[in-house]
């Protein structure tokens, strides 16, 4: 199917630990990106697991990664995924496009009990999968993402734009709640909600649109991320709420998310 892709439509949420003598606070959304970095140095391995369902199709999506922070606002990664397709042709399943990210913080400032801090981000999909899954293309993505945190409130916005068969725009906007304040030693528990917003152009083959492809779409996004010490555990789920899609194309039930984070 022309129209199929390894990378996700959502992209993958990238997380990292900040430590300040208040507390550990610092989280990103899990339906996107957000502002934060390793510190210089560090190591982060970074394990997900992604699922969406639309009418008779299904989207399954395991992935592992590596990230490395150059400086303490400076951070590149590596991202192997493995997928399973299911659709009214059968079911396919392999290896997909190794994925190198970079995400550079330019600008954060802190206040007692407050950061806000600003970053850019680069994504490139590889054509280093000979399995059928494959897009044969080499695809960029092209980010920025803005994020305020205080010990109880977070708020994020998020926007970029991937360049390949058919340019696509993804917004986010995130808030999260703490309700309770604990020290770094103990387990910590932030409530999120986002919404999500998908405006997607039409594929073209051989300079043609092609009818079934492109089209707009919002999600609400509940979700909770778990952290203790140097572990996060995060999960949500994307509930749709708007479909303006072109042509026939099964609109989506549901995606969910699930991650695992250590940093070293």
């Amino acid at each position: 199917m022309l129209y199929k892709q390894s990378l996700k439509q959502t992209i993958t949420a990238m997380g990292c630990w900040l430590f300040l003598p208040v507390s550990l606070f610092a989280h990103d959304p899990i339906f996107s990106p957000g502002p934060h970095v390793l510190f210089k140095d560090g190591f982060e391995i970074h394990t997900e697991f992604v699922r969406s369902e639309q009418g008779d199709e299904s989207d399954s999506e395991q992935a592992i990664a590596l990230k490395y922070g150059i400086t303490g606002d400076w951070v590149i990664g590596i991202e192997q995924p493995y997928q399973i397709i299911k659709d009214e042709f059968g079911s396919q399943s392999g290896v997909g496009d190794i994925l190198l990210s970079t995400k550079y913080r330019f600008w954060r400032e802190d206040t007692p009990g407050v950061q806000e801090s600003a970053a850019v981000l680069v994504k490139v999909k590889l054509d280093s999968s000979n399995d059928a899954l494959t897009t044969d293309t080499v695809d960029p993505v092209l980010g920025f993402t803005y994020g305020y945190e205080s010990l109880t409130w977070y708020r994020f916005n998020q926007n970029n734009d991937q360049l390949q068969r058919g340019d696509r725009l993804f917004v986010d906007l995130a808030g999260g709640y703490r309700s309770q304040l604990n020290d770094y030693r103990e387990a910590d528990t932030v409530w999120l909600l986002e919404l999500n917003g998908e405006f997607i152009k039409r594929n073209a083959f051989n300079g043609l649109d092609l009818n079934n492809t492109g089209g707009n779409q919002w999600f609400v996004s509940p979700g909770i991320m778990l952290t203790y010490r140097n572990f996060a555990v995060k999960a949500g789920i994307q509930l749709p709420v708007l479909s303006n899609l072109n042509g026939d194309q099964p609109r989506a039930d549901y995606r969910a998310r699930q991650e695992f984070e250590w940093h070293l």
